[in-house]
Protein backbone atom coordinates (compact mmCIF):
# COMPACT_ATOMS: atom_id res chain seq x y z
CA UNK A 1 0.00 0.00 0.00
CA UNK A 2 1.04 3.68 -1.17
CA UNK A 3 -0.40 6.78 0.28
CA UNK A 4 -0.63 9.61 -2.29
CA UNK A 5 -1.44 13.09 -1.98
CA UNK A 6 -2.72 15.70 -5.25
CA UNK A 7 -3.02 19.02 -5.06
CA UNK A 8 -4.86 21.47 -7.39
CA UNK A 9 -6.89 24.41 -7.56
CA UNK A 10 -10.79 25.28 -7.54
CA UNK A 11 -12.33 28.37 -8.72
CA UNK A 12 -14.08 30.28 -6.04
CA UNK A 13 -17.51 30.44 -7.81
CA UNK A 14 -17.49 26.44 -8.34
CA UNK A 15 -17.30 26.03 -4.48
CA UNK A 16 -20.21 25.36 -4.09
CA UNK A 17 -21.30 22.93 -6.68
CA UNK A 18 -18.07 21.53 -5.81
CA UNK A 19 -19.27 20.36 -2.56
CA UNK A 20 -22.79 19.53 -3.27
CA UNK A 21 -21.72 17.12 -6.21
CA UNK A 22 -19.19 15.47 -4.07
CA UNK A 23 -21.58 15.07 -0.78
CA UNK A 24 -23.26 12.95 -3.58
CA UNK A 25 -20.86 11.00 -5.58
CA UNK A 26 -22.47 8.71 -8.68
CA UNK A 27 -21.75 5.06 -7.24
CA UNK A 28 -20.18 4.18 -10.86
CA UNK A 29 -17.49 6.30 -10.22
CA UNK A 30 -17.25 5.36 -6.39
CA UNK A 31 -17.04 1.28 -8.17
CA UNK A 32 -14.43 2.90 -10.61
CA UNK A 33 -12.47 3.97 -7.30
CA UNK A 34 -12.48 0.70 -5.90
CA UNK A 35 -12.07 -1.81 -8.94
CA UNK A 36 -8.74 0.52 -9.41
CA UNK A 37 -7.37 -0.33 -6.41
CA UNK A 38 -7.51 3.33 -4.07
CA UNK A 39 -8.97 3.19 -0.90
CA UNK A 40 -9.98 6.12 2.04
CA UNK A 41 -9.75 8.45 -0.20
CA UNK A 42 -10.29 11.64 0.90
CA UNK A 43 -10.25 15.47 -0.38
CA UNK A 44 -9.94 18.32 1.46
CA UNK A 45 -10.64 22.19 0.81
CA UNK A 46 -8.05 24.99 1.66
CA UNK A 47 -10.44 28.35 1.80
CA UNK A 48 -9.29 31.19 1.03
CA UNK A 49 -6.35 30.11 -0.81
CA UNK A 50 -9.24 27.43 -2.81
CA UNK A 51 -7.28 24.78 -2.76
CA UNK A 52 -8.37 20.93 -2.95
CA UNK A 53 -6.32 18.15 -1.43
CA UNK A 54 -6.59 14.63 -2.47
CA UNK A 55 -5.37 11.91 -0.31
CA UNK A 56 -6.03 8.37 -0.55
CA UNK A 57 -4.04 4.92 -0.48
CA UNK A 58 -2.75 3.11 -3.31
CA UNK A 59 -3.72 -1.09 -3.18
CA UNK A 60 -2.38 -2.05 -6.36
CA UNK A 61 0.66 -3.16 -8.34
CA UNK A 62 0.29 -0.87 -11.18
CA UNK A 63 -1.09 2.84 -10.41
CA UNK A 64 -0.23 4.12 -13.91
CA UNK A 65 -2.33 1.00 -15.67
CA UNK A 66 -5.32 1.50 -13.30
CA UNK A 67 -5.09 5.50 -13.37
CA UNK A 68 -5.34 4.41 -17.77
CA UNK A 69 -8.49 2.37 -16.77
CA UNK A 70 -10.01 4.75 -14.78
CA UNK A 71 -9.49 7.37 -16.92
CA UNK A 72 -10.82 5.01 -20.01
CA UNK A 73 -14.24 4.31 -18.08
CA UNK A 74 -17.31 6.61 -19.79
CA UNK A 75 -18.64 7.48 -16.33
CA UNK A 76 -15.61 8.60 -14.72
CA UNK A 77 -15.07 10.63 -18.15
CA UNK A 78 -18.22 12.21 -17.93
CA UNK A 79 -17.85 12.74 -14.08
CA UNK A 80 -14.34 14.73 -15.09
CA UNK A 81 -16.72 17.09 -17.71
CA UNK A 82 -18.28 17.60 -14.74
CA UNK A 83 -15.60 18.63 -12.55
CA UNK A 84 -13.06 19.48 -14.60
CA UNK A 85 -14.32 23.44 -15.69
CA UNK A 86 -14.21 24.06 -11.93
CA UNK A 87 -10.66 22.90 -10.97
CA UNK A 88 -7.32 24.90 -11.37
CA UNK A 89 -4.39 23.27 -12.29
CA UNK A 90 -1.12 24.58 -11.05
CA UNK A 91 0.82 25.88 -13.17
CA UNK A 92 3.86 23.93 -12.12
CA UNK A 93 2.28 20.61 -12.74
CA UNK A 94 4.53 18.64 -14.97
CA UNK A 95 2.81 18.03 -18.58
CA UNK A 96 0.23 15.58 -18.59
CA UNK A 97 -0.96 16.13 -15.30
CA UNK A 98 -4.28 17.39 -13.65
CA UNK A 99 -3.92 17.40 -9.98
CA UNK A 100 -0.20 18.06 -8.81
CA UNK A 101 1.57 14.99 -7.25
CA UNK A 102 2.62 16.07 -3.60
CA UNK A 103 5.85 14.25 -1.79
CA UNK A 104 4.69 12.42 1.46
CA UNK A 105 7.19 14.23 4.07
CA UNK A 106 5.59 13.08 7.35
CA UNK A 107 3.18 10.40 8.54
CA UNK A 108 2.17 8.54 11.89
CA UNK A 109 -0.21 6.00 12.76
Amino acid sequence: MKRMGFVLGIRPEAIAEYKRLHADVWPSVLAMIARCNIRNYSIYLREPENLLFASFEYHGEDFAADSAIMAADPETQRWWSICGPMQLPLESRAEGEWWAPMEEVFHVD
